[in-house]
């Protein structure tokens, strides 16, 4: 279960004004997003959009130029910290150690975390992938797919407030996409709010509360969701 406590902001994640460049190339320029509790908003945009930099300024990974980034009440350039506590990454990069077990990557984070009950915690992480089979090999011996898998229960482990998943699917056959979607799914209709990238306009657009489309460093257009499997709409929520 993913851990919203209270009280909350207004809303999961606000930017206004984000700029971000690298040397002389800009790539977000002049960006405003806002991101409500118990909503999945999923991004589009083409290859070198933004789309990585974006979830890398959330999540504290780059530093924004200029602008105002707050995720679950938190500034990313002052309260770096506590915003890193409350987050979740799902990206290219797994984030893993190929020499320890998929238990011990687990646990490894957990310590960071300082996560009670951590040896339980870990059971269930790799239980909601169906990693439990392979708890104990090593993280060399696994497949793309598997890693990828572990990679996800890594990101949840914390039950964080705010998940943010670069092309999560990638890599995934459909039973493991099924879990991802049960899992996103779940955490919405919990509060947690979810910002994921995706190239596969179908699924992005079947699993999300809304989607937007990133392009030329800003927000071009939004859309709504409108299906019957929407959480907000499920929840009753309206944005």
């Amino acid at each position: 279960r993913f851990s919203v406590s209270s009280p909350l902001p207004d809303n999961a994640i606000h930017v206004a004004g984000l700029r971000k460049g690298y040397g002389d190339r800009p790539v977000l320029w002049d960006l405003d997003l806002t991101v409500a509790w118990g909503e999945l908003l999923v991004l589009f945009g083409s290859n070198g959009a933004g789309k990585t930099t974006l979830l890398r300024v959330l999540s504290t990974q780059a530093r924004p130029d200029a602008g105002v980034v707050s995720v679950a009440g938190f500034d990313t350039k002052r309260q770096g910290r506590a915003v890193r506590r409350r987050v979740g990454v799902v990206a290219h990069q797994g984030f893993l150690y190929d020499d320890l077990t998929c238990r011990e990557n687990l646990a490894f984070y957990g310590r960071l975390f300082s996560i009670a009950g951590l040896e339980a915690r870990v059971t269930t992480a790799l239980d909601r992938m169906g990693m439990t089979g392979r708890a104990n090999h090593r993280v060399r011996t696994l497949s793309h797919g598997m890693t990828k898998r572990l990679a996800i229960a890594r990101a949840i482990l914390h039950e964080p407030q705010v998940l943010l998943l670069d092309e999560p699917e990638g890599g995934l056959d459909p039973e493991s996409v099924e879990m991802l979607r049960t899992l996103l799914s779940e955490g919405t209709r919990d509060g947690m709010a979810a910002v994921m990238t995706t190239h596969n306009v179908d699924l992005g657009r079947s699993w999300a509360d809304r989607t937007a489309q990133l392009s030329g460093g800003r927000i071009v257009s939004e859309d709504r969701a409108d299906h019957p499997g929407s959480p907000s709409r499920a929840s009753g929520r309206t944005g």
